[in-house]
């Protein structure tokens, strides 16, 4: 099985002690975000939980705590973008970012850790050229750190319009122009650039399997899985996304791009229910929960099943 921390908020910058809890205590509470009630329990036991998987902008407050993370295996993302803090309010400084990048591929190495340069949108400041331009930086800063960087486009979901009416999703012919850049600068950093969730004229130009693909986390857990069945609702989508303990209007990065957010009050008043005994990320407990605990077992091949001369 593998445990998402990344959907839904950001756990490593603003819920790390949470975290750090849960694991002690072996076990996780996460409401169903669409019918509150409905609860389920996930242990969190490496020999139930194959990789602990991390999407975040702020590894910082984990970074002195990475031996407590050792029992488990580990798949990072890193999202680093160039934008501003009239975009991203409270992302920290991106040398910062940068700097604990590095520090995470030294310490899980390079297949552990893999930058995610999302979402790509155009405005005023930035159109197709400055992506590029940062773009090339970012790589050539990241070179020999990791292997694999994942791109993908803005969705204008209903909450993105709301908050950012300035932004515009990348025109067809700007799509290819990036991507096609995008990938040449992989090639000269040695990173396989990958798209999620983008469309299939895009495939001749860069690998669109997904950011999270059986393939990464088996490459970054160093053994093969027998994964479900993808049910994702997104067709394009190849990625293993369950199992998320994470919960809705809780980031507070405040993006201004963010799909995970309704909008800052709701965040506010989530993040005042936050305690870091609980074992539910916002509140507790309450009279009308049914619990459900999770059956899912580990998805690692027996080593009788491997083929070791292959």
């Amino acid at each position: 099985m593998i445990i998402n921390t990344g959907m839904r908020t950001d756990i490593p910058a603003f819920y790390s002690k949470w975290l750090l809890n849960r694991i002690k205590e072996g076990y996780v509470y996460v409401r169903n975000p669409y019918y509150r009630n409905q609860v389920t329990k996930y242990y969190l036991n490496p020999e139930v939980v194959d990789c602990l998987a991390f999407c975040t902008k702020n590894p910082h407050p984990l970074i002195p705590h990475l031996k407590e993370l050792d029992q488990f295996k580990q798949f990072w993302f890193i999202t680093i973008t160039p934008y501003g803090k009239d975009i991203e309010p409270n992302v920290p400084d991106k040398k910062q970012v940068i700097n604990d990048f590095k520090k995470l591929s030294e310490h899980l190495g390079k297949k552990a850790v893999a930058i995610r340069y999302d979402p790509i949108f155009i405005n005023a400041q930035f159109d197709v050229a400055m992506h590029i331009k940062c773009f090339k930086k970012l790589l050539s800063e990241l070179k020999g750190y990791t292997e694999d960087c994942t791109i993908s486009f803005i969705d204008l979901y209903a909450k993105v319009k709301r908050n950012a009416p300035d932004l515009r999703p990348p025109t067809k012919e700007e799509q290819i122009q990036i991507v096609k850049s995008f990938s040449e600068i992989g090639k000269e950093n040695n990173i396989t650039i990958h798209s999620c969730c983008e469309q299939e004229y895009l495939k001749d130009y860069v690998d669109i399997t997904g950011c999270m693909s059986k393939e990464i986390i088996e490459k970054a857990i160093g053994h093969p899985i027998n994964a479900p069945k993808n049910n994702s609702k997104r067709l394009q989508c190849n990625c293993l996304m369950g199992n998320d303990i994470g919960s809705y209007n809780t980031c507070l990065h405040l993006c201004k791009y963010c799909y995970a957010n309704a909008n800052p009050k709701l965040v506010q008043e989530n993040v005042k229910k936050h305690d870091p005994n609980s074992p539910f990320l916002i509140g507790n407990l309450e009279n009308a929960d049914k619990i459900t605990t999770s059956q899912e077992k580990s998805w690692l091949k027996p080593y009788q099943e491997l083929n070791l001369f292959d």
